[in-house]
Order: structure tokens, then C-alpha cells, then sequence
């Protein structure tokens, strides 16, 4: 759930300048109708489109070359020796004067820390180059808690009918969809947030799997993502899967599944999901990973897998080539 320190919640009704450094935020609060408040964003916030107008102030400190088990060998490494992921630009956050900075502290792989931020707006402040910004942590573990932060952000910006609008459509949306799944029979559904090593999905991902008229298959609801051995998932044998690797889009996603070894690709190939052609690979960066307001879509998307229907979206989500 969202917290906040400084100002109280909603007490400032003028237009905010807003720093967000958390992509599902930069979507939400272009959303609710306060992009025009939007005065910085990080180098991933590419949703909406006019999002990608507004400066980027941080980087990634990942090796462009690394494939998925590399990738993990790497965070496990900086993540053991205290080190960041992610660079943040004091200078241009700085220039930038925010009322707000919107961060996280729910993953260190996700985004850039709530730790980061917070000593790099303490330097700043004792430079006297950063004002009292606020700064907020959203900490969402289910798609209500998105709601709510939906909610929480249209206040503090001041955009309360936006938030109520935006609300209200993801709501009936949610209604809709639990009206055309709940009649039918559960289907027992893996989705893997990685796959080299594997790891079941946390967090919102297994509650938008039982609205979508999935039983979750290895999941840990409202918590971290869990790393699997592929005898277990064997052992599951799920109806179906979907491979939405955490911040890889659907090509880089098929492209993992493909360079899996040898023996975990036998494993995932004798799945009868795999057998029975109901196995998925799905853009995880743009829907299952962001807490934001597509993970509604996220919910539609896989209600067609579980289903076992073609996707709306081939850009979103296809069936395993």
C-alpha cells in the first residue's frame, strides 16, 4: 500500500510538479489526467506515449549483452554486495524543482529504490539544491491495491474525478470479465515470471489469474516471485502456461524460451499445456510486471489463454510458435 511523508494527503490542490520513478506510476498518473504534471520519469516509462516527452532520470546498470540466466547471476551478484541496479541523476532531479517524487521500495529489480531516492534527495537538500519534495512509496501486492493506489495518487495530485473515472471503468471491466469466467470449470495455469532459472509469479499475478478463470499453478499470491526447479513445474503439469519474463517484451520473451538448455527445454516441452498447444509467451514489461491500470488488460489477456482462445492482442500475448 502507498505511503507518504511531508505534506498530508491531498493538501495541495494546485498543479504539482511530479517526478515518478516507477513506470505503472508514470501510467497512472497520466491516467487520472495529471500528465501535464509530469516533470521527470525514468528510462522505462514508455506508457503512454507522451510519457517517453518528458526527461529520464535514471539508467540501468545492467550489461546490454546478458541473456535471462546471466541477468540473474548479475542482480543475485549486486543485490548480495549492496550494490544498485539502476543509476539516478541528482542533478537533473534537482534542476527539475518536483513538489513529488512517486518511487517504490516493493523491488529492487523493479525500479529504482525507495533507499536510492531518499539519500539522494537528503544530499540534495543539504546542497540546498532540492526543495521539501515529498516523497512517496507505493507498495501495491494485489490489483485492489492498485485500485487503491489509483485513488491515493488522485488525491495527492489533486485529480480526484480522474481517479474516480479511471477507477470506474477498470471496475466494470473486472465485472464484466468475472461475469464471463466464474461459471466455468478452474483451468490449472502456470505463469512464469522468468525462465532461466524459472520462477513462479507473486504478488497481483495469481488473483488476475482466478479472475481470468485460472486456478494459479506454483504461484505466491502477494508476495515476491519464487524461483522454481523444473522438475516441480514437470511434476504440476499445468494446462496451461504463460512465459512473461519480468521487463522483456514479447519478441525477447519467445527468444528466451528458445535459447532454454537443452534439459529445461525437454521439461517444458513434454508439459501437456506444451503438448496440447496452450503454451503462451506474453510482453511481461508492458502488462503482467507493472502495477498500473493495464493490468486489467493483463487480466483479459489471460482469460483468452486459460480459454484456450487466440489472443485479442498478437503484439501482447501468442501462442508459443
Amino acid at each position: 500500500m502507498p505511503s507518504a511523508g511531508g505534506r498530508p494527503v491531498g493538501a495541495k490542490s494546485a498543479a504539482m510538479r511530479v517526478v515518478s520513478l516507477l513506470p505503472s506510476a508514470t501510467e497512472i498518473l497520466f491516467g487520472i489526467g495529471a500528465g501535464d504534471q509530469v516533470v521527470g520519469v525514468t528510462h522505462e516509462c514508455d506508457f503512454p506515449e507522451e510519457a517517453r516527452t518528458r526527461p529520464a532520470l535514471t539508467s540501468s546498470l545492467f550489461p546490454a549483452e546478458l541473456d535471462a540466466a546471466g541477468i540473474d547471476r548479475h542482480v543475485r551478484s549486486r543485490l548480495h554486495s549492496g550494490s544498485s541496479l539502476y543509476g539516478l541523476d541528482d542533478a537533473k532531479l534537482a534542476a527539475l524543482e518536483p513538489d513529488l517524487i512517486v518511487t517504490q521500495e516493493l523491488c529492487a529489480v523493479c525500479a529504482v529504490s525507495y533507499e536510492i531516492v531518499d539519500r539522494a534527495a537528503k544530499r540534495l537538500r543539504r546542497s540546498k539544491s532540492l526543495g521539501q519534495a515529498q516523497i512517496v512509496s507505493l507498495e501495491p501486492s494485489s490489483l485492489e491495491d492498485v485500485f487503491a493506489t489509483i485513488a491515493f495518487l488522485g488525491d495527492l495530485v489533486g485529480e480526484q474525478e480522474g481517479a474516480t473515472a479511471l477507477l470506474a471503468s477498470l471496475r466494470a471491466r473486472v465485472a464484466a470479465l468475472h461475469e464471463r469466467t466464474a461459471a466455468r470449470p478452474p483451468t490449472r495455469t502456470l505463469v512464469l515470471e522468468w525462465t532461466e532459472p524459472p520462477m513462479s509469479a507473486g504478488h497481483w499475478t495469481p488473483g488476475l489469474v482466478e479472475l481470468a478463470g485460472g486456478e494459479p499453478v506454483l504461484g505466491n499470491p502477494g508476495a515476491n516471485s519464487r524461483t522454481l526447479q523444473w522438475d516441480e513445474i514437470a511434476a504440476s503439469d499445468p494446462e496451461v502456461v504463460i512465459v512473461a519474463p519480468c521487463g522483456f517484451n514479447l519478441d525477447r520473451a519467445d527468444h528466451e524460451l528458445a535459447a532454454l538448455p537443452p534439459s529445461s527445454w525437454a521439461t517444458f516441452a513434454s508439459l501437456r499445456a506444451t503438448r496440447e498447444d496452450r503454451a503462451y509467451v506474453m510482453d511481461g514489461n508492458a502488462y503482467v510486471n507493472r502495477p498500473g491500470p493495464r493490468l486489467v488488460d493483463t487480466a483479459e489477456l489471460f482469460a483468452a489463454a486459460v480459454a484456450g482462445e487466440e489472443s485479442p492482442d498478437q503484439r501482447a500475448l501468442r501462442r508459443l510458435r
